[in-house]
């Protein structure tokens, strides 16, 4: 059970990360919008992972390189992306959502080799050219795409990988200066927290929970505990696995993802949104750094700051 035990968690991790698609689909179900459901967001998997925090024996610094730290990760792993995420989950199908999900390594190849932390292969050019076709064939095919949905917001939620992406590289080449990942999310989460009340307040954005709870509410209870869950069980088996055994996480939590929208949201999808996920997952496999990857963080506002 003990050899079994990494496979099972590493599962586990996937089902759970990928059934927060489907859950942001029904967060913005009855009106929620971005700034409000960042702030909930925030609030939730920062109570959860300060809890954790401390239950570690450990605290969350303070000092200047620490606060900067949780800002860029605040901003650019949680509210920009976040903002993205939620706009387009009005739009577009969430197994669509799952399967662009997928293109942050595709995203972090190029900005990696920009920063010369990583160096180009024939296989990962391809990977990229499948990446590419994938988003291509959710694109141009009249028939892939629920009608009426504008090819806009496939752009918008690429933006939320691309902003992965970013982090993934940043934190990858300057560290997180001691703190464990953990830390680093829990810390981001709380001056997320303070950044989005303003912008939820000042666009009447702003949610106040009414009992009994609504679906949107509980979904976003729901998806703040999985990602803490998810999240912390990845940093587990990082730390006994190792960086390439956690990252297959990935290709499990687009598959999740989908299966996911498909069980509890009926939805159906063309045989042009197939064979993109196919496209996207292939162009992944050959796309992903061999030693230390760079791995997507599943969900509006789920870093990977790892």
């Amino acid at each position: 059970m003990t050899r079994l035990l990494p496979f099972v968690i590493l599962v586990v991790t996937g089902a759970a990360w990928g059934a927060t698609q489907p859950l942001t689909k029904i967060a913005v179900s009855e009106g929620y919008r971005h700034f409000g459901l960042i702030f909930w967001q925030t609030v939730l998997v920062g109570l959860l992972l300060g809890a954790l925090t401390v239950l570690k024996g450990k605290r969350l610094p303070c000092h200047p390189r620490a606060l900067r730290l949780y800002l860029f990760i605040a901003i650019v792993g949680t509210v920009a992306p976040g903002i993205a995420s939620y706009q387009a989950a009005v739009h577009l199908p969430s197994g669509v959502l799952s399967i662009l999900l997928s293109s942050v390594p595709m995203f972090s190849l190029p900005i990696a080799l920009a920063l010369g932390t990583d160096r180009l292969a024939p296989g990962r050019v391809l990977g990229l050219m499948l990446g590419l076709g994938g988003v291509a064939l959710l694109v141009l095919p009249e028939t892939s795409l629920p009608q009426g949905t504008e090819v806009v917001w496939i752009g918008i939620a690429l933006l939320a990988s691309a902003c992965y992406a970013v982090e993934g590289n940043v934190v990858g080449k300057w560290g997180t200066g001691g703190l464990d990942a953990v830390q680093v999310l829990a810390g981001a989460s709380v001056v997320g927290a303070l950044t989005s009340l303003p912008l939820a307040l000042a666009s009447g954005q702003f949610i106040v929970p009414k009992l009994p709870l609504t679906a949107p509410d509980k979904a976003v209870i729901a998806s703040a505990g999985l990602h803490a869950f998810s999240y912390a069980a990845y940093v587990w088996l990082v730390g006994r696995t190792g960086a390439v055994f956690a990252a297959q996480v990935s290709y499990l939590v687009t598959l999740f993802g989908v299966t996911w929208a498909m069980i509890f949201l009926s939805e159906s999808y063309a045989g042009w949104v197939w064979t993109a996920l196919a496209l996207m997952l292939a162009g992944m496999i050959l796309v992903q750094p061999q030693r230390k990857p760079l791995v997507p963080a599943p969900v509006a506002g789920q870093n990977a700051a790892g």
